[in-house]
């Protein structure tokens, strides 16, 4: 399954990549999330998040890690448990009314006994 939206925001670009970039604030943004804890790094590459959402009534943990960080341009996000995978990826482009955010989220099934890619 995959999600998909771009909004533009009325603020600029530096100001965007910063509070993105720190995926505890999804729980300011992000209407499933219930919590979300940074466990270790400092919000760069290899950096970790536990998640806590919900959905239909079910509660998901994802322990998320930042794969990928382009100053200003795109961070990418894996998130795993032993059922499921999320890849949350984050771009930004300057435009004249502030900054624009495309934000996509895959997310695909563990086949029945595999074992999760492992976490750094």
């Amino acid at each position: 399954m995959r999600l998909l939206r771009t909004v533009v925001v009325e603020k600029p670009l530096s100001a965007v990549v910063d509070y993105l970039s720190d995926f505890t604030t999804t729980t300011q943004w992000d209407p499933g999330t219930l919590t979300t804890v940074r466990q270790h790094g400092n919000g760069g590459v290899g950096t970790t998040y536990l998640n806590t959402s919900t959905s239909l009534g079910r509660n998901t943990r994802l322990t998320y890690v930042v794969d990928e960080f382009v100053d200003r341009q795109l961070i990418r996000l894996r998130g795993e448990n032993k059922t499921v995978m999320a890849v949350d990826t984050m771009t930004f482009r300057p435009v004249a009314s502030g900054t624009e955010v495309t934000y996509t989220a895959d997310f695909s099934r563990h086949a029945q006994g595999s074992e999760p890619t492992p976490t750094r």
